[in-house]
């Protein structure tokens, strides 16, 4: 029984990152005499177990033959005869394709190292193309290392794409793309996760609300990127720059996607886009099966961002609205990150990249006012309490109005 240290924690040391995980792969041994050392066993596809004392992963190591579409149709083969070669012939690019042993000595038969110094993002055999996760774990290993200069290898983005044109990535779950399009997005660069999807054609398939965006055009003096695509991807590069959390980047993904329906000929004025924005952050989030709180900031982000840029022209009432509609009462960390999503609109923009954005204090400013108001005390003076709702809403109205509404 040999172990040996493999995938992030080799690939991470190597490229001077701090290693958080350690994963063991497990040579020569079975099942039974893991188990009789006292790890536990938690792995149900993959003979994989935790150390009786560290609680870190061992798998044994195993080869992996296709059966079926998808990533679930696999046969596993854990038997005391694989080889660390072997094992890791099976994993998904070369740079998590490096073993340690005990001793300090790396294992690398499939060329780990050198696409690390030369950043190279490489698939380790045509293997890669018998699970079409991969194609997302790629495209995310770009949106983690694209600041460190990683590229995805031309005959990789070649194998993927014909993936895609097998119909492999059709057969992707929606749980499963979730999983990845959350870790990358909050990756350091998030806009290189789609850029990746979209170079395979991998993005009509797993987010065709996001891949039309491509090719639309905007009014140029308020978009010099003009393509609605490009605006996206500059949106979401600002989003890792506010360093904002999974659900502002998630909206800000969805913020603008009812542009790619807009009538040709109306083009490039998007009049309308937002309540068919919303409409579409809508049905993506119920397909990605997206959390509750996520669908509702991005579907609230989506109808109601433009109303942020122009915060300062709405009327009290047309204010008083839009905030009630985020529920800021209750919950005003949506509030917050609706206002951090509308900032990295208004700078995903060439040229616009620094530009204050003082509409975001503005409505906090007006929250601030209405929150103080004392609802139970006019709720007091109500005898008819059908008449509460409509004479809460007057009483923030007016209360926008006295604090100076168009005050900067």
């Amino acid at each position: 029984m040999e172990t040996y240290l493999v995938g992030g924690a080799v690939r991470d040391a190597l490229l001077g990152r701090a290693v958080h995980d350690r994963d063991w792969v497990v040579v020569g041994a079975t099942s039974e005499t893991l188990e009789e050392q006292g790890y536990r066993q938690v792995g149900k596809d993959f003979p994989v177990y935790l150390h009786p004392e560290s609680n870190e992963e061992y798998a044994l190591a195993r080869t992996e033959r296709k059966t079926s579409a998808g990533y679930h149709g696999f046969s596993v083969d854990a038997g005391v005869h694989v080889t660390l070669e072997e094992d890791l012939q099976r994993r998904d690019l070369t740079i998590n394709a490096i073993a340690q042993d005990c001793s300090g000595n790396l294992i690398d038969p499939w060329g780990g190292q050198r696409d690390i110094e030369q950043k190279w993002l490489r698939h380790v055999s045509l293997a890669f193309a018998e699970d079409p996760v991969r194609i997302l774990r790629t495209a995310r290993f770009a949106a983690r290392y694209a600041p460190l200069g990683f590229k995805v290898a031309e005959e990789t983005n070649d194998l993927m794409r014909q993936m895609v044109d097998d119909g492999e990535a059709n057969t992707l779950v929606a749980e499963r793309v979730w999983q990845e399009l959350t870790r990358a997005l909050c990756e350091p660069a998030p806009q290189a996760f789609f850029s990746t999807l979209r170079d395979c054609g991998a993005l009509a398939v797993i987010l065709p609300e996001v891949d039309a965006m491509w090719g639309v055009p905007q009014r140029a003096e308020y978009h010099p990127e003009i393509d609605c695509g490009a605006h996206l991807l500059l949106c979401l590069e600002q989003a890792a720059l506010e360093q904002a959390d999974g659900q502002t980047r998630y909206a800000v993904l969805c913020h603008d996607l009812g542009k790619a329906t807009t009538p040709a000929d109306i083009l490039p004025r998007h009049h309308g886009h937002e309540d068919r924005s919303a409409d579409l952050a809508q049905i993506l989030s119920e397909r990605l099966r997206a959390p509750a709180e996520w669908r509702q900031l991005a579907v609230y982000t989506a109808r109601y961002h433009t109303h942020c840029h122009r915060a300062a022209e709405l009327r009290a009432s047309t204010l008083v609205d839009t905030l009630m509609a985020a529920d800021f009462l209750r919950r005003p960390e949506r509030l917050e990150r609706f206002l951090v999503a509308c900032r990295c609109d208004a700078r995903g923009r060439l040229g616009f990249e620094q530009s204050p954005y003082p509409q975001a204090h503005f409505m906090q400013r007006a929250a601030k006012a209405m929150a103080e108001i004392d609802a139970a005390s006019i709720a007091k003076t109500t005898d008819d309490k059908s008449k509460l709702p409509e004479k809460l809403r007057r009483a923030r109205i007016e209360t926008i109005k006295a604090a100076g509404k168009a005050e900067p």
